[in-house]
């Protein structure tokens, strides 16, 4: 499902349960101390989802350890993005030549609780949440301007290893299935690229509402693919 909005380049692998014959290896279970039943299981069907879309590639399977802030630690010369949540879980990998980097993610379709919106949102997205919400009163815009951000920072925390708050990134909602991301922040240098590099002013990503699901997806193409430009 999550394919409709990410690039052909992309592999991709989801499930909507917890497969009996997803297993972790040895690296990883070691990453799994303390966790309740729910968070094992999340994480053991992401991991197997990982080495599904990876296999695609041609990559044999690794352990996904995890990096900097939790983030996920992908083979040399590969990208990738992991989510999960309510009856969700999924991975997507590309090929490092072609894309920078990716971030997806995956909410349940419903409203955000409490005065979480309030806390995510800056004023001109709330307005223009506003509007969408008599434009398209079916979609829980609130919940999807989180799930949007964080695809955001899963695409933004690889190339950069600094953090970016919700604060930092103003993202304009279409109903197309589009949106765009103005990155608010002063420096964008990437954290090991030449010297110069940086990451786009501006991010794109693509959404979509299916199975009582919100989906979103941000990727940057590499030079060759594209230049800074997000596909």
């Amino acid at each position: 499902m999550i394919e409709k909005i990410l690039p052909s380049g992309a592999a991709v692998a989801e499930a909507f349960s917890d497969p009996p014959d997803a297993v972790l290896l040895p690296e990883e279970e070691a990453l799994t101390r303390g966790f309740v039943e729910k968070r094992r299981k999340e994480f053991t069907t992401t991991r197997h989802c990982a080495r599904r879309a990876l296999g695609a590639l041609g990559v044999g399977p690794v352990p996904i350890l995890k990096g900097e802030r939790g983030s996920p630690v992908w083979p040399a010369g590969t990208v990738g993005s992991l989510t999960h949540c309510t009856g969700y879980r999924a991975a997507a990998v590309a090929r490092g030549a072609e894309v920078l980097s990716i971030g997806i993610d995956a909410e349940e379709h419903a409203p955000l609780p409490g005065d979480v919106h309030e806390s995510i949102a800056l004023a001109a997205e709330r307005w223009r949440g506003r509007v969408l919400d008599l434009e398209h009163p079916a979609i829980h815009w609130d919940r999807l301007l989180f799930c949007a951000k964080e695809a955001v920072y899963k695409a933004w925390f690889p190339l950069t290893r600094r953090w970016l708050g919700f604060e930092e990134a103003d993202i304009e909602l279409r109903l197309d299935g589009s949106f765009t991301a103005e990155l608010l922040v002063g420096d964008l240098r990437t954290a090991d690229g030449p010297p110069g590099s940086t990451v786009p002013g501006r991010l794109d990503g693509r959404w979509l509402c299916e199975r009582g699901l919100l989906l979103t997806a941000v990727t940057i193409a590499a030079p060759a693919y594209g230049g800074s430009r997000t596909l």
